[in-house]
């Protein structure tokens, strides 16, 4: 690492790399630490089959938007790694890999010491980049299945050839959760699912894809008096963890139904309640639990969209409500494993934030950093790359930029 610099800039992922973007841009001089040995983000702990759920229009980094002929196309795992590792070069990030910020602590004079697994550091400023995926989050409920299942979170699946012979329970069906399944059951595995509260969407809306209407509504929304994807629009604090919605970029980009799923052979369950001697219990609510996730949508991004498409004038097709669906699965609310021949239980539960190496009061009773606009209360600390940090879209590629923008221009007084 070089001399001591005005601003150290922690994670060189999506959200570290256009940081350092800007703050090159105003002449602010920096340093990024990177805890892995290589770059490419968090997008490197992804499975092998990944693909990236926005897409390609939405990549747009600043001083590298997406110039390609396939805006709706989706990149793979390797592609996006390498996209980020073409952009740390192309601006000339000051990277420092195999860095691990271990303590970051205020100084007595101002400014902030950090301390790392390569020695010490003082800075003016420091940035956290961390981003949205840092802790496997793995249920208390683990230990208590049978010695003989293997059991992977989903950071560390890979490919169904990982897993043993026999079926798998996948718990959770977010984005992960679903695109597993859907990739085990191609591969010829009985896949037992257990059903959370993450809210299905129509992978395209109303002529575009989704991601493009969320990421406009989020960006221009406000110019209209359209809020609702706004961070302050959020009825509570603990929404800012509410899950994306159940979309894939696999196979060309597709929505995920959950009812469809089951009649194409998987078995839905409701919430793992309990593991007892071999046996799991879940939850007797999936009935409810499908009618939620099919119907947030509508409640919420929906209108949001419709909204802005009305107020913006813009000229996009109309798009009717799927129509109702009332297929319901008839598993049992009790499973015994060896039975049913499950050897496998992939938690596809997320992840937690972890912002313990920071030496001060600087995080709310969520464990989310308290800021505004992504200045933090000690003075000379900020934070970006957090989704909802100010809009719906801020940790995704096609919007960090902007958060990072603004973080940028106050770290250099404009």
């Amino acid at each position: 690492m070089g001399p001591t610099p005005d601003t150290v800039i922690i994670g060189a992922g999506q959200a570290g790399l256009t940081t350092s973007y800007w703050l090159t841009q105003f002449g602010v001089e920096h340093q990024i630490l990177e805890r892995r040995d290589s770059l490419g983000g968090a997008f490197q702990d992804r499975w092998d089959g990944f693909y990236m759920n926005t897409p390609n229009l939405s990549l747009d980094l600043p001083g590298m938007p997406y110039d390609g002929d396939d805006r709706d196309a989706f990149i793979p795992r390797d592609a996006a790694v390498n996209l980020f590792r073409r952009y740390a070069e192309l601006i000339a990030a000051p990277v420092h890999t195999g860095v691990d910020a271990t303590k970051l602590s205020p100084t007595s004079n101002g400014g902030f010491q950090v301390e790392t697994s390569l020695g010490s550091l003082k800075a003016r400023n420091v940035v956290l980049a961390t981003g949205a995926y840092q802790v496997p989050k793995i249920p208390a409920l683990a230990a208590k299945l049978p010695d003989g299942v293997t059991q992977l979170h989903t950071h560390d699946y890979r490919n169904p050839e990982q897993l043993r012979e026999g079926a798998v329970l996948v718990v959770g069906t977010g984005q992960s959760g679903g695109q597993i399944a859907e990739e085990l059951h191609a591969a010829g595995r009985d896949v037992h699912l257990a059903v959370s509260i993450v809210p299905e969407a129509p992978r395209r809306y109303r002529g575009q894809d989704l991601i493009y209407w969320m990421l406009e509504t989020g960006k221009h929304g406000p110019d209209y008096g359209i809020n609702a994807l706004t961070t302050r629009a959020l009825p509570s604090p603990s929404l800012r963890f509410a899950p994306n919605p159940l979309l894939s970029g696999i196979d060309g980009g597709h929505s995920i139904h959950l009812r469809e799923l089951g009649r194409r052979g998987m078995h839905l369950h409701g919430h793992v309640e309990a593991i007892d001697d071999g046996g799991i219990t879940f939850s007797d609510d999936l009935p409810e639990r499908l009618a939620a996730v099919e119907s947030a949508f509508g409640q919420r991004s929906r209108k949001a969209i419709d909204a802005y498409i009305a107020a913006a004038g813009i000229d996009a097709p109309s798009q009717p409500p799927l129509a109702a669906d009332d297929w319901l699965p008839t598993e049992p609310a009790q499973l015994n494993l060896a039975d049913s021949g499950i050897t496998s239980v992939l938690w596809a539960t997320g992840y937690k934030l972890d912002f313990s190496f920071v030496d001060m009061p600087v995080v709310d009773e969520w464990g989310y950093p308290k800021h505004v606009g992504g200045v933090m209360e000690a003075a000379g600390l900020f934070v970006v790359g957090l989704p909802w940090l100010t809009r719906h879209y801020s940790a995704i590629v096609g919007g960090v930029g902007l958060d990072a923008r603004f973080i940028a221009e106050r770290i250099s007084g404009l």
